[in-house]
């Protein structure tokens, strides 16, 4: 086991998990009580950290409360899946509606085409299926080059995550899903396109991110998305771009933003408006793989099962999502409004002297424990992670929820007050910070 060396924050990291536990005790009480049927008192790892989790009883808006009756303002947003805020009534009302017709169907239901319509039109692809999660999604897409390309590597890219069996974060654990790997380092393009060279006869598909959000909200370099796909696509490659987390920017999606263009894309989160959700989508060519009928008779097709892929619930949602709810409009201001924030993030950790940056891309966004921000997963990591802890504890303990590891992700509910309330918590949290690494 190796330990991480003493720091100047290890001791206060240490009282602040001390204090949490102190003032949460019905939270700590569950996860107790949790741990006895549930391994790690949960069913998501992201959510584990020291002493444990807050168990929250209920949310409103942009904000949630948790069993000891403290109200935080959530700035996290489910990690991206929570954009609309908390039970958003017109998704709610709507979904509602539709089980009172229908619940599980064991059928093709109207609700399934519509959101698809919307999917297509809104991030211009040719067609979709749907899925139950990001995972699957990805998991999907990659079926679909291996069978379109007859290969079996997949460049993926250090710091990627692309699901609970795809993770790239920390290398390529043995536990992820067994395909043919090679792991490019990102946002080094000169070093990806050696790697295409190098494997250009094997591979069938590249599996990346326009940001990597678990990584650390650390978007693509200039010209680093399109210029990987060109190389791919040259060496017979299939490119998939994963937007489970980073549709959200823009009308379209970050690789539009980007001037990238995939063959492939795979989404999740958000859409479903709080229902699980997965998709992936992409050229009639490659799509029509799954097409068990064609019109020019049989033919090799891939087979997609998945009980709850086109669920009521979920299919109905997302057509509020994008129909109603987060129109092209409003995504572009989101995006925007996202930007301006981060700047004034930016601001309020230059101002403290404390070595912090962030990173990120419109509403999505991460601190960092070093001073300048980093460009890969590998400088991210040189960080003070007990700073990283401190920060997280001295914002919970002034009504703010985060992400333990950095990250905010923006909801469309934050009122101006609730992101003034954020800032003004941050700066306060590095002076007390700041004051105390300074005391004899």
């Amino acid at each position: 086991m190796t330990v991480a060396p003493s720091t100047p924050f290890s001791e206060l990291a240490d009282t602040a998990r001390r204090d949490f536990a102190d003032r949460n005790p019905q939270s700590r009480l569950q996860y107790a009580r949790a741990r006895e049927v549930l391994p790690g008192g949960h069913t998501r790892t992201v959510l584990t950290h020291a002493p444990f989790p807050l168990t929250f009883a209920s949310g409103a808006e942009a904000t949630l409360t948790d069993l000891d009756g403290h109200t935080y303002i959530d700035a996290l947003g489910d990690y991206t899946a929570g954009l609309l805020g908390h039970s958003d009534g017109r998704v709610r009302e709507f979904v509602m509606r539709a089980l009172v017709e229908n619940t599980s169907v064991g059928g093709i239901h109207p609700y399934e085409e519509r959101l698809a319509r919307l999917m297509c039109a809104r991030f211009g692809i040719d067609r979709v299926r749907f899925t139950n999660s990001g995972t699957e999604a990805n998991l999907m897409a990659i079926t679909t080059a291996i069978h379109a390309t007859g290969r079996r590597r997949v460049m993926v890219f250090n710091g990627g995550y692309h699901g609970g069996v795809l993770y790239f974060v920390t290398g390529s654990p043995t536990t992820n899903a067994p395909y043919d790997f090679v792991v490019a380092p990102y946002n080094d393009l000169a070093g990806t396109l050696e790697l295409i060279e190098q494997h250009r006869r094997e591979l069938a598909a590249v599996l990346v991110e326009p940001m990597q959000g678990s990584g650390g909200c650390l978007p693509s370099a200039p010209g680093f998305l399109a210029g990987v796909f060109a190389a791919a696509r040259t060496a017979g490659a299939v490119c998939i771009c994963d937007e489970v987390m980073t549709s959200r920017h823009g009308p379209g999606g970050m690789a539009a933003l980007l001037d990238a263009e995939p063959d492939l894309t795979t989404y999740g989160k958000y859409i479903g408006g709080g229902f699980s959700f997965g998709a992936f989508g992409g050229t009639a060519e490659l799509m029509d793989q799954y097409d068990s009928n064609p019109p020019s008779g049989p033919r090799p097709y891939i087979s997609h099962a998945g009980t709850f892929n086109n669920n009521i619930a979920s299919m109905a949602a997302g057509t509020v999502v994008l129909g109603d709810v987060f129109t092209p409009e409003i995504a572009v201001s989101h995006t925007s409004r996202g930007d301006e924030f981060r700047a004034d993030v930016a601001t309020v950790l230059a101002r403290s002297g404390i070595p912090m940056s962030v990173t990120g891309f419109g509403s999505m966004m991460s601190f960092h424990a070093v001073a300048e921000p980093p460009t890969d997963v590998i400088a991210s990591m040189r960080g003070d992670t007990a700073l990283l802890e401190l920060v997280f504890f001295g914002l919970l303990r002034r009504g703010v929820y985060t992400a333990a590891r950095g990250m905010i992700n923006l909801s469309l509910v934050h009122t101006d007050e609730q992101l003034a309330a954020v800032l003004d918590a941050l700066g306060d949290c590095l002076e007390e910070i700041a004051v105390e690494t300074r005391s004899p």
